[in-house]
């Protein structure tokens, strides 16, 4: 298949791989360009962005498509936000051939509900809406991201059709399902950091650290703890050293 979108900035080894989550695309790190001295690889994730769709969305689709993105087999430190970080994890299992040296998370979605996971489904079933207008489009997607008044929208994150303005975003991503993060963190092969907003609302820290009591809460911040203040999301990489 098709490779996805990659976007590489900066220098710096090992380099650091970080996934965004549902709805958005890797410009969504921009914020974290200046804060860490690597060399920063921000794929857009398939079904996103300038990347392609895939027939199936599962955990595991996911990270194949991203280790086979890179050029390299590692080691390379993971940052993943939300459905980001479910990637993240999978990938630190070993099982893509991708040598993971460190997996932080944030605000990855620890308790699903089953009205949860139908209105996942419903939202994957239904068919692109279109907009008259780029502007009503990229309103709609900075909402689905989570982003609105946060960032400006990713060019890469709507498309003009005949009929009109959609968000690029494959509806069926919203599918993916609900993750199992025990089994995930018990096959990870590196070291694994959890974080939250204090303030995430689909996150929240007492669910996290249930699962995790050592997971560390980012005071003050929301769901996209890494754009509002993506110093505080660096900082819990920068003084471990790889």
């Amino acid at each position: 298949m098709e490779k996805l979108k990659l976007r590489v900035t900066g220098q710096g080894e090992p380099p650091v791989l970080l996934l965004h989550g549902l709805g958005a695309t890797g410009a969504v790190w921009d914020g974290l360009t200046g804060q860490l001295d690597r060399r920063l690889l921000m794929p857009d994730l398939p079904g996103h962005g300038g990347s392609p769709r895939l027939p199936e969305y599962t955990f595991g689709t996911l990270a194949a498509a991203v280790a086979d993105a890179l050029d390299e087999p590692g080691p390379v430190a993971v940052v993943g936000h939300s459905l980001g970080g479910v990637v993240a994890l999978e990938l630190a299992s070993g099982r893509y051939g991708l040598e993971v040296s460190r997996v932080l998370t944030v605000g990855i979605k620890v308790e699903w509900s089953e009205d949860d996971l139908a209105r996942a489904a419903a939202m994957a079933a239904r068919p692109p809406r279109l907009f008259e207008t780029r502007e009503e489009a990229e309103t709609a997607y900075l909402k689905i991201a989570g982003l609105t008044g946060l960032a400006s929208a990713d060019p890469d994150g709507v498309t003009e059709t005949p009929d009109g303005w959609r968000l690029v975003l494959d509806p069926p991503a919203f599918g993916v399902g609900r993750p199992d993060l025990p089994s995930l963190l018990a096959a990870a092969r590196c070291p694994v950091v959890l974080a939250a907003g204090e303030n995430d609302p689909m996150c929240r820290p007492e669910q996290l650290r249930a699962l995790v009591p050592e997971a560390v809460v980012l005071s003050g911040l929301g769901h996209n703890a890494h754009v509002e203040d993506p110093a505080a999301v660096a900082a819990l990489l920068t003084p471990r050293g790889d």
